[in-house]
Order: structure tokens, then sequence, then C-alpha cells
């Protein structure tokens, strides 16, 4: 049995417990002993009402690991306080799964990915929708070859979410809060990391937002994909999926995903005609079962410190998703194509 501290006790804890509770693989392998928070009685009562009434409560997280001694920390705290409580946590010898994004600058991300090695203790961050079915689907028929090579692939996000707290006075909100989403997914569906982006960033007439509500990108990828984002987190009506929606081209067709369970592809069909014939091309089903969002990234962390492997979402890997929001800021701002670091 791993023994685990959670630090942030906020609304999003609340997904992690009921991944943690909720899961069979988790409930037998995970114990909560510890949550802190800045408030002291937000920490026992997320401990109460999940189910861990037994364990510690307090706000000092480094005080509470030199006295559990745990395996691992769960880092669901702001950004701004994500380097601290990963620092902290590595030094006591912890293995962290942190939200994202991993830290608020290269230079911090670069920092823990050193701590992290030579404490020799794995750092992994929540990109929870490489664990959807959906992705996962897509990303077998990619992998197939059956859309040919790959030369576009165009992400389209859009919902108005009203959420109210710190997201309604962040800077760049929607490219630092959740665009990072679909740069994660883009470079897990396709196998390339980008190389350089334009950006352009907007806060719409209407804006509930201090600031970025929305923004759009134009990113050029390793094999020479180009991938274009349009995304918004103020547009009213006709919302997308959480996870954007898609239209993916390859040189022998393309497939449009809805984000959930909605597939459309279709690849050419015969040699002669101004348009070419098509077929339709079935999307298959997952051949075996998977811990979806949270309790599959928990679940792929939980067994790589069991086993000592290297879990799908390391702060090594995850640098790179970073830097695709970090370049996007830097071009919106500047105006101006950023070429990103090789990392």
């Amino acid at each position: 049995m791993l023994s685990a501290v959670m630090v942030g006790c906020g609304a999003m804890s609340q997904g992690w417990l009921r991944a943690l509770n909720d899961t069979p693989e988790l409930a037998e392998n995970v114990q909560i002993s510890g949550f802190v928070d800045l408030d002291p009685a937000l920490a026992r009562s997320r401990a109460d009402a999940s189910g861990w009434a037994n364990a510690a409560a307090g706000s000092d997280l480094d005080a509470m690991l030199t006295d559990l001694r745990p395996d691992l920390v769960f880092d669901v705290v702001v950004p701004p306080a994500r380097l601290t409580v990963v620092e902290t946590a590595l030094r006591h010898g912890c293995h962290v799964l942190s939200e994202k994004p991993m830290a608020e600058t290269l230079d911090q991300a670069q920092r823990l990915i050193g701590l992290a090695a030579d404490a020799d203790r794995i750092h992994a961050v929540v990109q929870n929708r490489r664990w959807l079915s959906g992705i996962r689907r897509v990303r077998d028929l990619l992998a197939s070859g059956v859309l040919g090579d790959l030369t576009a692939i165009h992400c389209d996000f859009f919902i108005g979410a009203h959420f109210g707290g710190f997201r309604d006075h962040m800077e760049h909100v929607l490219l630092l809060d959740m665009a990072i989403h679909t740069f994660d997914a883009a470079r897990f569906l396709t196998g390339q990391d980008a190389t350089a982006v334009y950006c352009r960033e907007t806060n719409p007439a209407g804006s509930w937002y201090a600031h970025g509500a929305a923004a759009d990108a134009l990113f050029d990828m390793t094999g020479g994909v180009a991938m274009t984002y349009r995304g918004s987190w103020a547009a009213e009506g006709a919302d997308t999926a959480w996870e954007a929606s898609w239209r993916i081209i390859g040189t022998k067709g393309t497939l449009i995903w809805d984000g959930n369970d909605g597939f459309t592809a279709q690849v050419v069909d015969g040699d002669t005609g101004f348009l070419r014939p098509l077929r339709a091309v079935d999307v298959p089903p997952l051949t075996a079962p998977l811990n979806t969002g949270h309790a599959g990234v928990i679940a792929d962390f939980v067994a790589a410190v069991r086993n000592g492997t290297t879990p799908l979402t390391p702060g090594t890997d995850n640098i790179k998703s970073l830097a695709m929001v970090i370049a996007a800021i830097e071009s919106a701002q500047t105006g101006r194509r950023v070429t990103l670091p090789a990392l």
C-alpha cells in the first residue's frame, strides 16, 4: 500500500478523490494519509467528506511530510504554488503527480526535471485527455496508416465557461490554463513536437475574463504537419467538447472527430475524377478496458512508482507541451512567429 499526501483541497481535488475512491486498483493500493491546504479547515473538511477521516490535515506541507513520510504527493495547487510544492515533495523523497501546467515557465519546468532526476523520483503531470477512449481510438487509427502521411491537424475549442475564482483574473487564461490539453493531445496523436508558432490572443467583447479568453495559433510540427488551434472560453452557445473538435488530414483521407465518440473518416477509393471517389472508414473500438480521465493518469503514475517504470506523462515529456503554451504566449505578446527551443 502506497501512502500519499494531497496538497491543495479546492474544487479540483474532488475529481482526484473520486478517482482514487471509485477505481478498485487505486482504492486497493493508495492510502491518503494527509491533506494540506492554506486553509486547514478546508483540508480537514475535504478529508472527512472523502472518507479519509483518520488522515492528518493542516497547512504546513514540510512538517506533514516530515511527520508522515509518504511515498507520494498529489499536487493540486494553483499554478503559482506548484514550484514550491514539488520542490518540497522531492526534497522529502516523494514521487509527485501534479496538475497542469507543470510550471509557470520553462526555466521552472527544467529545474523540476533536474530535481526529480537528482532525487531519483518520478514527477508526472496530469494530462487526462490521454486517457479518454476517443483519443485512444483516433491514435490507433492514425497509427494504422489508413489516412496515409499526416499533413494537417485542426483543433477548435469553444465553450462559454463561467468558473468564477482565480481564472477570472488570470493573464492568458485560455492559453495557460486550458489550451495545453489540446496542444498535448495533438502531440500525443501525431507523435510530433512543435517547432514554431504564430499566435494571436484576444479578449472578446462581453468576456467575463480579465485577459486572453480567446486565441488562434498556427504551429509547425517536427514531421511537417501544420497544426491550427482556434479557441475561446467566452463563446456562448454551440459548445464544442471539452476535448475540442478535430479535423485530421492525411495524404489518403480525412478524419473528423467531435472530441467525444463521434467520428467520420473517409479515404480515397479511386484515382480518377475531379473529386476522387471516397469510401467511409470505421474507427474501431478499443480492444481492452481503459481507466479514463484522472483515474487513468493516477493509475498509470501509481503503476510506474510500483514497477519502476516511466509513466505516460513525465515532466520530461510534458515540458514539450508546456513549451507550446509559453511560445504561443510570447508570439501573442510580440506579434511575431516564435521558434520553440529544443528540449
